[in-house]
């Protein structure tokens, strides 16, 4: 047993069989602009797998932030979208780098600017 994370060899996490998967799924961070550049709070943020349609969303906090989405939608690539009343965001695509055991998403913080 180490009591370190020094004292620990160095291998990739998918490596570690005896290893427990995270129990708290790997989350998106999303940032909601308006057109002038403020953080939006109260924006609903959807993310849709492409090839499944699944999707997940979630409202963006005080900070114009959200951590709704997460990796139960991947292996597949999502399309992101925000929209706050009549204001929608441009699409973005994430995807999903996947080990045995979890996916994050690349990027790992994306903003969405919604229209004026």
């Amino acid at each position: 047993m180490w009591t370190g994370c020094d004292e620990a060899p160095s291998r990739a996490r998918a490596s570690w069989p005896d290893e427990e998967c995270a129990a708290v799924p790997n989350a998106l961070r999303v940032v909601v602009l308006s057109a002038e550049g403020v953080r939006v709070r109260g924006a609903t943020v959807t993310a849709t797998n492409l090839t499944s349609n699944a999707s997940i969303s979630g409202v963006t906090d005080s900070d114009g932030v959200t951590t709704a989405i997460n990796e139960t939608l991947a292996p597949s690539p999502v399309r992101v979208v925000a929209v706050a009343g009549a204001r929608v965001s441009p699409a973005s695509r994430v995807d999903w780098v996947c080990d045995t055991c979890n996916c994050v998403p690349e990027p790992a913080d994306l903003t969405l600017e919604l229209d004026p």
